[in-house]
């Protein structure tokens, strides 16, 4: 039958041909216009060194999972965060802009008395925002620090928030309630004395269950991970157990002035006292990798994962708060600097990307890139056009290996404490300058033979500290809400 009707086919009247053709090819286009999108899933740990990753180089702890995802996807080993603290790095993640235009460049409190850190304007949009124009619900589970009011998550594109939205109130793991969108969820049993609800464990719930309440339609699942950030604290369970006794330890104690108790006498910013602080900063990484492996193996249920993109990094470079030690750990992998450092320690963050079928496993890059190209990229993955005030460059032909990847003619950062702080990446050459507001002195660096910037020869190199000079003045942008200080 179908080889008369092939036979035939150029004997049909011109008429029925045309039709036949226009529904075909509206059938092929409605086809193509419904084929779901991908769903994605961006998880970002909390002041996580770039070798506190076995897969990166962590010898101490593993992370299998994490391990996993690398495995299973592309790793970068020279992705950068958006800042080197908190907030400012969120605001350049969610804006796709670099701290010498996004709106929030530092940690800073929200002022006249209001709750929170300064918020995000109204005007602001976010990634959020952008994805809901292709037709995705999404949600975010963790660590806000943008400010309430315009800046709550629930005005800057998420339908769904659960969390903190005070990164000040994030400093506690037992705190007495967490927020939902508008709402307060109280946490049984937490009443800053007594501790039973481990409020990561709260937000890892929500996160499974946003995943399995939207398995039938395009999500993104923003997913800000308090772990590791101090204070160090664990649950006592098995995770902890496996540490217990492994390291020789420095206790944080009460003499620590940044160190408060649980108890009637409680200040609620300050950490937690810790007699075996090494043991539960390795238990909090490995939590994480566990959390990181039950949104993995959800996907798998919910036979979503030839359609998810799981993106796993982390805020800036390791803090060295609560008891942490990130020389004990190697947590810079060799790097220079920790947190709140534009050297490559402060600012240098793994980047895994695991989308199967798409990205080729086992793939290692050195693409320069940076949060503020998440933007572009997800608009590009989304089919959305490029927002006019990013500063990002996709980088999706690197997660598909093809060879048309644009490159940036810099990078740039900046920091408005300590006189203010500011750093430029072009090429292999990297330029940090301190003590802006004081007549600091440019240091130069080559990344390519001086990873660890540990030889500074601005000196011998005046034409280029020059030019990164003249990168720092176009770059940066006046803020009169976080002026250098």
């Amino acid at each position: 039958m179908m080889h008369q009707f092939k036979n035939n086919f150029k004997f049909l009247p011109l008429t029925i041909v045309s039709v036949f053709l226009l529904f075909s090819t509206k059938g092929l286009c409605q086809s193509k216009k419904n084929k779901k999108k991908p769903n994605i899933i961006y998880i970002m740990a909390d002041d996580l060194g770039y070798g506190d990753l076995s897969t990166y180089g962590q010898e101490k702890f593993n992370t299998p999972n994490i391990d996993a995802l690398a495995k299973n996807g592309i790793k970068f080993t020279q992705h950068y965060s958006g800042s080197a603290v908190c907030a400012p790095s969120r605001s350049s993640l969610m804006t796709g802009q670099h701290t010498g235009h996004t709106y929030v460049r530092g940690n800073q409190e929200a002022a006249n008395g209001e709750k929170g850190q300064i918020p995000l304007p109204d005007s602001t949009f976010t990634i959020a925002e952008m994805l809901k124009q292709a037709g995705y619900t999404t949600g975010m589970f963790g660590k806000w620090g943008l400010g309430f009011g315009t800046g709550d998550p629930n005005n800057q594109g998420f339908d769904e928030f659960y969390g903190y939205n005070d990164q000040k109130l994030a400093h506690r793991y037992y705190p007495p309630y967490l927020n939902h969108n508008q709402e307060i969820d109280s946490l049984a049993g937490n009443d800053w004395t007594n501790t039973q609800t481990y409020a990561q464990d709260k937000i890892q719930e929500a996160t499974l269950n946003f995943i399995e309440d939207n398995k039938e339609k395009p999500f993104f699942a923003y997913v800000p991970f308090v772990l590791p950030h101090a204070e160090l604290i664990s649950p006592q369970d098995s995770i902890l157990a496996k540490y217990k006794g492994k390291f020789k330890e420095v206790p944080f104690t009460a003499g620590d002035k940044y160190s408060s108790d649980y108890g009637p006498n409680i200040v609620e910013y300050k950490y937690c006292t810790q007699e075996i602080p090494y043991a539960v900063f390795a238990s909090m990484v490995d939590r994480m990798d566990v959390y990181v492996g039950q949104i993995v193996a959800k996907v798998k249920e919910l036979g979503l994962e030839k359609n998810t993109i799981i993106m796993f990094t982390s805020d800036n470079g390791p803090h060295d708060a609560g008891g942490s030690n990130p020389t004990f750990f190697n947590s810079s992998a060799g790097f220079k600097g920790i947190k709140r450092d534009l050297y490559e320690g402060g600012i240098r963050a793994p980047f895994i990307v695991s989308w199967p079928n798409k990205i080729k496993s086992g793939t290692t890059t050195n693409h320069v890139s940076a949060f503020w190209d998440v933007m572009p990229t997800l608009a590009e993955i989304a089919d959305l056009p490029l927002p006019k005030t990013t500063d990002g460059i996709s980088f999706l032909p690197t997660l598909l290996s093809k060879n048309k990847q644009k490159q940036h003619p810099y990078m740039y950062w900046e920091f408005n404490i300590k006189n203010g702080r500011k750093a430029v990446r072009k090429g292999d050459w990297k330029s940090v300058l301190y003590n802006a507001n004081t007549n600091g002195e440019i240091e130069l660096y080559n990344l390519a033979l001086d990873p660890s910037e540990s030889k500074n020869i601005a000196s011998k190199h005046p034409e280029i500290v020059k030019e990164m000079e003249q990168i720092m003045k176009e770059a940066h942008t006046e803020s009169l809400v976080f002026p250098f200080k």
